[in-house]
């Protein structure tokens, strides 16, 4: 145990060394292309000098895998695979991990199902194996399964008086009508009650299948090493499986006003409309627009007209959300219930403003020195530029995208501006959704 501690007691030291090379490492390393014998492929930025090993890894399909009536289930599955597995039971596999000072945790989303892995390079072979054994071999053991389903249902609860979740919930319902997109991943009290374990293990048969991995890994592992490992860990998993075709859809609603009444001093907004996909050519075009509509924090115009000019919320914002089978441009407010119309109006008027005539050449460039300047300052762990690896395959961005990605906003103009802001910034087809008492508003439907 005192060698555990002494491991864990060092670790603050390891990561800080890992910050300061991090955002270096990700701008300037080479990403290594490994493909092990068995044909899985991961993209690997090797780090010899830091003793630490960080794996992220993703399943196209996700939640949207769930049937509607055990809606969660892909969820509740992310909560027990590091529950006991193989040998050990649920006590003994987390003994395991911390003795061995591994992280491995795992997430359900509406596209993905994924999951990450932290080690010293020392135990690396041992970490390996835990998490083969997690996704291979899960116990869904009855004990295990009741306590993470309670936690669950706890949340559920909780959530059924939180504003946020309210907001969030209704709008995607009301956008996404019969699509997987229109229930939450986690699923409602009803469906997850009703998941069993016959359940938890059909997802795993359907969603864990090669065809749809992607895997990034940075730290101390050469492409020689990390080949055997992909093939053990990865290797016994179906090389595809068939699942339900998710259609294409775009958010509905468009000028849709739904108000949800719930007796709070502040009301909850969520505004959007329809957005762009991640490999539409008008992205980064997109991407500097919503920056300096809303996507700046205290930069952004929105913040400027609603809350310092106006005093109207602490906080409002927008941001591009692309999905795989739909895009979305989605937004934010918080305030009184009293002023709820004037901040609606206000938004409104700087949408339209910005899509009538686009933004200014100082807000082009500052949007642009921004973007770029604080990009390597988000890449301060292995485990979040693990995380961008797998991103950038996933979304087909380029071995090379690293380096381009500066140049790609840098080539944004005003006219591209200008065409993407007549396209994207309609006041008129936003969908928007308040939770609250809103003063002098009512459900348009």
């Amino acid at each position: 145990m005192m060698r555990i501690l002494a491991r864990l007691c060092r670790a603050p030291l390891v990561w800080l060394a890992v910050i300061l090379w991090l955002p270096h490492a990700a701008m300037a390393t080479e990403i290594q292309v490994v493909r092990s014998a068995g044909g899985i492929t991961a993209w690997l930025v090797q780090e010899p000098s830091i003793p630490l090993l960080s794996v992220s890894f993703s399943f196209a399909g996700g939640a949207s895998l769930d049937q509607p009536s055990r809606k969660g289930t892909g969820n509740l599955v992310s909560g027990l695979l590091d529950e006991g597995a193989g040998p050990y039971n649920s006590l003994a596999f987390q003994t395991r991990l911390e003795e061995l000072a591994v992280r491995m945790n795992f997430d359900a989303d509406r596209d993905s199902f994924s999951g990450s892995l932290r080690t010293l390079s020392a135990n690396r072979d041992a970490a390996f194996e835990l998490l083969r054994l997690a996704l291979n071999e899960p116990h869904f053991e009855a004990e295990a399964v009741a306590r993470i389903r309670r936690q669950i249902l706890t949340g559920l609860i909780e959530a059924q008086e939180d504003p946020n979740a309210i907001v969030a919930k209704t709008w995607f319902a009301t956008a996404f009508p019969d699509h997987p997109y229109g229930l939450p991943s986690r699923g409602s009290i009803e469906t997850v009650k009703a998941i069993t374990t016959e359940d938890l293990r059909g997802f795993m048969a359907k969603a864990l299948a090669r065809d749809r991995l992607t895997i990034g890994v940075v730290g101390d592992i050469s492409a020689a090493d990390l080949g055997p490992l992909l093939d053990k860990t990865f290797g016994a998993l179906p090389a595809s499986t068939k699942i339900a075709t998710v259609p294409e859809t775009m958010p509905k609603g468009a000028g849709l006003l739904k108000v949800v009444e719930k007796s709070i001093p502040q009301s909850r907004v969520m505004f959007g409309a329809p957005g762009l996909k991640r490999d539409d050519p008008d992205w980064y075009a997109a991407y500097v627009l919503n920056y300096v509509l809303g996507g700046g924090g205290f930069s952004s115009r929105l913040n400027e007209e609603v809350r310092e000019k106006r005093g109207l919320a602490y906080s409002v914002y927008s941001y591009l959300y692309p999905l795989d089978h739909a895009a979305i441009h989605l937004g934010g407010v918080g305030t009184q219930n009293q002023r709820v119309e004037e901040a609606l109006k206000v938004i409104k008027e700087q949408i339209a403003r910005a899509g009538e005539a686009g933004i200014t050449v100082d807000e082009l460039a500052n949007a642009k020195t921004f973007l770029n300047g604080s990009f390597p300052l988000r890449l301060t762990s292995s485990g979040r530029i693990a995380r961008l690896l797998r991103a950038i395959q996933r979304e087909n961005l380029g071995l090379d995208y690293l380096e381009r990605r500066a140049v790609l906003i840098n080539s944004v103009t005003l006219e591209d501006i200008r065409r993407v802001a007549k396209r994207l910034l309609r006041p008129e087809n936003l969908l928007i959704v308040v939770v609250g008492q809103p003063a002098g508003l009512s459900s348009s439907e």
